[in-house]
């Protein structure tokens, strides 16, 4: 078994205080998702084989976003531009465990794929940082209506 690191990825994780089918929605749904997350908004429902999009206020302009696989409410897995990614695209999936007897669900978001160089660590750096906003904000939006995005770039 080699050690040699053939490419760089992250995990991130957060609990919110809803039930999972509530949780995978508020991904899911874009509507939802353009009131927390995708600050510019986003068009196309997450399911199986479409092609979505997202707009951001800090990184202005529309991303296409892939959905690779979809299995409501526990897993949704997406593929996008990834700059300095192995494949010109990373793989991004979000898994969605209820727990507490179904009263919160564990939110896992795992994304892949950057080159093991200085551009695919920062890369893959600032997109860790940007899915764990993406958790706080879907935390607050999901149990208190709070959008923590609004203003926060502009």
């Amino acid at each position: 078994m080699s050690d040699e690191l053939n490419e760089l990825s992250f995990t991130v994780s957060a609990r919110v205080g809803r039930p999972v089918d509530e949780v995978y929605e508020a991904v899911a749904d874009p509507e939802q998702l353009s009131r927390y997350f995708t600050t510019g908004g986003a068009r196309g429902r997450l399911e199986p084989g479409a092609q979505v999009s997202w707009d951001f206020a800090d990184f202005p302009g529309r991303f296409p976003v892939m959905v690779v696989e979809a299995d409501p409410p526990r897993r949704l897995a997406i593929r996008w531009e990834g700059v300095d990614a192995t494949e010109h695209d990373t793989t991004t999936v979000f898994e969605f465990e209820p727990i507490d007897d179904g009263a919160r669900t564990l939110v896992t978001i795992t994304e892949q794929a950057w080159r093991v160089t200085p551009g695919g660590a920062e890369n893959a750096f600032g997109n860790c940082a940007g899915w764990t906003m993406m958790l706080t904000a879907l935390k607050a939006w999901v149990e208190h209506g709070i959008n923590l995005r609004e203003g926060f770039y502009a």
